[in-house]
């Protein structure tokens, strides 16, 4: 595979921290104009590694490869070629919208003339003309988003990092960001989202990487993940738990044999393939009525992107010794999780590393 043929490519990428292994041979890639979702508890590698594709750390071994240039040998080239965001603005609240944007393109090289008249075109694309006359400090959280976004399109990048750019925002300015990512999409640059967030790396990606302990574990479109994690079920929930081994019994057949075998599950509902959908449904229904159970749910549920991550990264809760430094040392915490300070730094926004 050429290095051109895709916009990332990371080779068997390994970085340390003394004897935590943040990154333990990751490999994967991501084509011209896609949108490549990143999931993985914290503490899993991903700010590690998006932080080596940005140069902002050299890593231990492997190669990888952004827009062409090697991240080691040329990184110069590569922070040209990028933008990254992170999930604290780098804007200066002093400054109006419009005075933060001319001054990125001021310090991306352009004469005032050319940034000035760059700054226009971003206020109007991201619908911030009025806004970008007030200062900062005033901004709600999802406009501070786009404006952030906006100073690191003033010269355009081939490959945006956007590491959980929608944590702490409403979901009115999350589907703001979400209208962004997709035109970056439409323009041909190449997006990697890292995100705590299943609906969003589901609604967004092309394709979907799942990172734990530092390596890829698994990949595909988000369907192929739902896939993976099983096929649609008819799920059950009667008002008593305790009428589960009843309902169990009457549904041999129906079930696999693990569920039938041994003790019943602690659980308050019962889970039964279905693979011929509602006709399953019906029959369960059918086998069911005459019990007399009440029921407080049924239906066909097909495996979520939530269901999917969990079942992959369920054993990282009690595996801490694959925490990120770069995550700062959290293991999986889920959107919870306290921030780390580094990802405070310009590691935001427009400022290019």
């Amino acid at each position: 595979m050429s290095d051109h043929d895709q916009a990332v490519l990371v080779e068997d990428v390994h970085k340390s921290f003394g004897d935590v292994h943040a990154l333990d041979g990751i490999s994967f890639s991501a084509p011209p104009g896609r949108v490549l979702g990143i999931l993985g508890p914290n503490g899993a590698g991903k700010t590690t590694m998006v932080k080596v594709l940005s140069t902002l750390l050299r890593p231990t071994s492997g190669r990888a490869v952004v827009a062409g240039h090697d991240v080691v040998a040329d990184a110069a080239a590569v922070r040209r070629s990028i933008m990254m965001t992170g999930q604290f603005a780098a804007l200066d609240d002093t400054l109006t919208g419009r005075e933060n944007l001319i001054l990125f393109g001021r310090l991306m090289g352009l004469d005032k003339k050319s940034a000035t008249r760059r700054a226009d075109e971003l206020l109007r694309e991201f619908d911030l003309v009025d806004a970008g006359r007030r200062p900062v400090k005033g901004y709600s959280g999802g406009m501070r988003r786009r404006v952030d976004i906006a100073c690191g399109l003033v010269v355009r990048p081939k490959v945006v990092f956007l590491d959980e750019p929608t944590t702490g925002l409403d979901p009115r300015s999350r589907q703001g960001v979400w209208s962004l990512v997709a035109a970056l999409k439409e323009q041909g640059i190449t997006v990697l989202l890292t995100t705590q967030y299943l609906e969003e790396a589901d609604v967004l990606s092309d394709n979907i990487i799942v990172i734990d302990k530092g390596t890829v574990i698994a990949e595909g479109t988000a369907n192929q993940l739902k896939s993976s994690a099983g096929g649609t079920h008819c799920e059950i929930v009667p008002v008593d738990p305790r009428a589960i081994p009843e309902i169990l019994h009457v549904l041999d057949g129906l079930l696999p044999q693990d569920v039938l075998v041994g003790t019943v599950p602690d659980t308050d509902r019962v889970s039964v393939p279905a693979p011929d959908g509602a006709a399953t449904l019906t029959e369960v229904l059918r086998r069911i009525e005459p019990l007399g159970i009440e029921l407080a749910d049924i239906g066909l549920r097909r495996p979520s992107l939530d269901d999917v991550f969990l079942r992959l990264t369920r054993h990282s809760a009690s595996a801490p010794d694959g925490s990120d430094p770069a995550d700062g040392g959290l293991t999986d915490g889920g959107p919870a999780a306290l921030p780390d300070p580094e990802r405070a730094e310009p590691s935001s926004a427009g400022e290019r590393p």
